[in-house]
Order: C-alpha cells, then sequence, then structure tokens
C-alpha cells in the first residue's frame, strides 16, 4: 500500500502540465486514435495548460493580488482570520490522512461510477481531487474519525461528479469546450446556487428582462465594449484604488487586458488537442455501450475562466469583496492570497445565467456574502488541521482560513452535516446514492434519445 501511495503521489507531484499529456496520450491509445495523434493531442494538451497557468500566474497572481492587497493596506484594513490561499489549503488537504489515499481513491470511485452508469465524466483531473480530499480532512478533525472524513470525501466527489454531468451540455455550449465537463470540487460547488438565483430571477417582472452580456456591450459601445478594452479599464480602476502611481495604474491595466485576451486563446490551444480525444472516447463508447449517452472528459475548470463575462464580473467583485468583508457584521475573515481564484468561482454561473452580466454579479454577491461566512465558521477547523500537517501560520496568525475551499458552500454544508454524528453521515451518503441513481435514469434517457435519432 504505501508503495503504491508513493506512486500516486510522485505522479501528483509532476504537475498538471506533464501528467495531462501522459493521461492523454494513454486516453487516445486507448480509444483507438493512433500514436500520433495521441500523442500530439497531449503535448498540445499539455502546452495549452503551462500558456494557462503562465497568464494565471503571471498576470493574475503577479499583477491582481498585490494591487488589492496594497487596496488593504491603504484603507487600513485589519481582520483576525487570515486568507492563506488554495496552495496552502491544497497542501493542509493532501498532507492529511484522507489526503494520503485520496487520488486512488478518487479513480476508484470515477471507475465505479462509470461502470455503474451514474456519470458521463472520465475525470483526469485527479490533481484536483485535494477538494475532496480537504473536506475530508476537516470531518475527520470535527468527528475525531478518519473513516467518516473518507466517507465524507466520497460523498463530496459523488456529488460533484454528477453536477459536472448536469452543466456539462452548457459548458460546451457557453465556453466553446465541446466534450468536456467541469467536476472541480471549487467551481462545481456553486452551480446550484447560479441554478437556483437564475430561477428566482426568471419570476421577478422587469429584473428578468435585463440582460448584460459582452455582445450587448461591444454593440453599444463598439471597439470599447471588447473584452481587452473592458480588461484595460478594469485595471485602471483597481489601480486608482490601489494607489498606485501611474505607471503602476497603466501596467496593471494593460496586463488586465491582456487576461481577457490571453486565457481565450491558450484555452482554444487546450482544445485543439482534447477535441479528438473527445470525439474518440464518445464514438467508443455510443458503438460499445448503447445506454452510455454521451461521455465527457472532466478537465480543471481553469480551461473555462477566460469567458470574457467571467473575468468581467470577477475583476469589479474583487474589490467589492474586501469591502464586504469589512463590513459584514460577524465576518472575521481577510481575503488575500485567494484573491486570484475568485473567476474560478464563476466558470459555471456564467453558462447558468446565460452569459448574463447582471445575474452573473447577483449571484456573485450572494456566493461572497456566504462565502465569508462559510471561511469564517471553517476557521478553527482549518487552522487544527493545518497545525496537524506541520503547516507554517502566518506571522501573527492565530487563525487561518482561504476563499478555496474555505468558502466552498458544499464543503461547508458536509462538514456540518457530519458534525451531526453518524446520523448525518447517513444522511449525506443517502442523498449522494439518491443523486447517482437520478443521474443514471437521467443518462439512460439521454442514450435513449440519441440513438432513437440515429
Amino acid at each position: 500500500m504505501k508503495g503504491l501511495l508513493d506512486v500516486f503521489q510522485f505522479i501528483q507531484g509532476l504537475g498538471v502540465s506533464v501528467v495531462m499529456p501522459i493521461v492523454i496520450f494513454i486516453l487516445g491509445c486507448a480509444f483507438k486514435t493512433g500514436i500520433g495523434k495521441s500523442l500530439r493531442a497531449g503535448l498540445t494538451v499539455g502546452v495549452g495548460f503551462i500558456g494557462l497557468n503562465l497568464v494565471i500566474n503571471s498576470l493574475l497572481g503577479v499583477s491582481l493580488s498585490p494591487a488589492v492587497q496594497e487596496m488593504v493596506k491603504r484603507f487600513g484594513l485589519s481582520l483576525s482570520t487570515i486568507d492563506v490561499g488554495w496552495p496552502a489549503s491544497a497542501a493542509i488537504a493532501m498532507g492529511s490522512t484522507v489526503g494520503l489515499i485520496i487520488i486512488p481513491l478518487g479513480i476508484v470511485i470515477n471507475m465505479v461510477m462509470l461502470l455503474t452508469n451514474t456519470t458521463q465524466t472520465v475525470d483526469v483531473d485527479i490533481w484536483d481531487y485535494w477538494h475532496f480530499a480537504f473536506t475530508g480532512a476537516l470531518v475527520a478533525i470535527l468527528t475525531n474519525n478518519v473513516v467518516i472524513g473518507v466517507i465524507a470525501a466520497t460523498i463530496n466527489m459523488v456529488i460533484v461528479m454528477v453536477l459536472g454531468d448536469i452543466t456539462a451540455p452548457e459548458v460546451e455550449k457557453s465556453l466553446s469546450l465541446p466534450g468536456v465537463s467541469l467536476p472541480h470540487g471549487f467551481t462545481t460547488a456553486y452551480a446550484p446556487i447560479a441554478l437556483v438565483i437564475n430561477s428566482i430571477i426568471d419570476k421577478i417582472p422587469g429584473i428578468n428582462k435585463i440582460d448584460i452580456n459582452m455582445d450587448t456591450v461591444q454593440r453599444r459601445f463598439g471597439v470599447f465594449g471588447e473584452p481587452i478594452l473592458v480588461g484595460t479599464l478594469l485595471g485602471f480602476v483597481i489601480g486608482v484604488l490601489a494607489g498606485y502611481d501611474f505607471k503602476g495604474i497603466l501596467t496593471l491595466g494593460v496586463s488586465l487586458g491582456a487576461v481577457l485576451v490571453l486565457i481565450p486563446k491558450m484555452a482554444a490551444l487546450l482544445m485543439e488537442g482534447l477535441i479528438p480525444i473527445s470525439d474518440a472516447a464518445s464514438e467508443f463508447i455510443q458503438v460499445k455501450f448503447k445506454n452510455r449517452g454521451k461521455i465527457y472528459i472532466g478537465l480543471d475548470s481553469a480551461v473555462g475562466v477566460g469567458h470574457p463575462v467571467t473575468l468581467a464580473i470577477s475583476f469589479v467583485l474583487v474589490p467589492l469583496l474586501i469591502f464586504l468583508a469589512v463590513v459584514l457584521p460577524g465576518n472575521t475573515v481577510l481575503p488575500f492570497a485567494d484573491l486570484a481564484v475568485i473567476p474560478w468561482m464563476f466558470v459555471l454561473i456564467t453558462p447558468i445565467v446565460k452569459e448574463n452580466g447582471f445575474r452573473g454579479l447577483i449571484v456573485g454577491l450572494v456566493v461572497l456574502v456566504c462565502g465569508l461566512y462559510i471561511a469564517t465558521d471553517l476557521a478553527p477547523l482549518i487552522t487544527t488541521a493545518a497545525k496537524n500537517v506541520n503547516f507554517e501560520m502566518p506571522a501573527g496568525a492565530n487563525m487561518i482560513s482561504s476563499i478555496c475551499d474555505g468558502a466552498n458552500p458544499l464543503t461547508w454544508i458536509l462538514v456540518r452535516l457530519s458534525g451531526l454524528g453518524y446520523v448525518g453521515t447517513a444522511v449525506g451518503s443517502a442523498f449522494a446514492v439518491v443523486l447517482a441513481l437520478w443521474n443514471r435514469n437521467r443518462i439512460k434517457k439521454e442514450a435513449a434519445l440519441m440513438h432513437a435519432g440515429e
């Protein structure tokens, strides 16, 4: 067992840009795409991820986060719980007992769900299984029971896999990602909230007619409504609020404008490599398994952060999040290291609201307010989990949390359910089973319709 765990830890340590080409190559060969085409597809996907990471880390991480941190200093904001960011959360999760087994466990769960026809997704995003381990680690601490923690991680993954299937058609249509689903533990958790709020807005006369999207903005404002100029303008505003000098404001504006241009291009490169494998997988499944419906490749939601509406909403809400953190009574979390991951919250929200920026902002306000309170509530457990894996606490910090995954509503629900003891765990398990069976029935109906039309 130790040797097996060492193998998976080694694979995880290779990183997405190395592991993904290997996985895509193996899948391509398995689905008879051909060695040459599979190799090219894998390497193209790897290059796409390298490009995405360069843009995200160099432009968003290096430009946006320091600007907002300067805003915090400039306005003298101070809260007692420090947002340590997703890398720290991932390290805490994977360093836990649940984290040691989460990759082999996640692979087994995915295989079982595929074999039982309770998912349509082949989830190759194995490095992001840490989101499930994070939930499991907090539950294990709360209940003082690792087994219950593993069950919670399993429930989390099953729910996210089903949500990934349900939202996949919108991902294909809105984000131009054919054959892709996004079973991402952080991003997908906000899909149910977006579905509920979008449904409520549909029923409000007048409000339901408001539609702000990039096409409308471009038609109304011409060249000034293009994503590159929208990003640049928002960068200027954030730079002014951060107190930057003229050069700094211009640099930030151009950097955020570049983000809105470069991320979609990197995502397109990634899809160039993925589409042949996705098509081959769907064709293979339709020939071999008549009741399977369409098969999706599960990817990191980073492939969808480049949508202009997602980024525009995020840039508006980043400074607003700081304001909310200060004025909301009872909140103790100071958003800091995770400010650059705000776009990940909206990757699925954007397709669900049909790319309507107005609705996206409404959903965003709700999830950010709820997220701050969730991050505050989970801070003691996250701090304990960090100490258990010898995480080095920031200087002067007594309590830590994060936006990703400390503000995750699904994580919070599963943690608090587990706090009710075996009854809560049973309720969560029953819900996951019912949801999986419902998804199986939906998939069979979809498959029947597909084959009836052939």
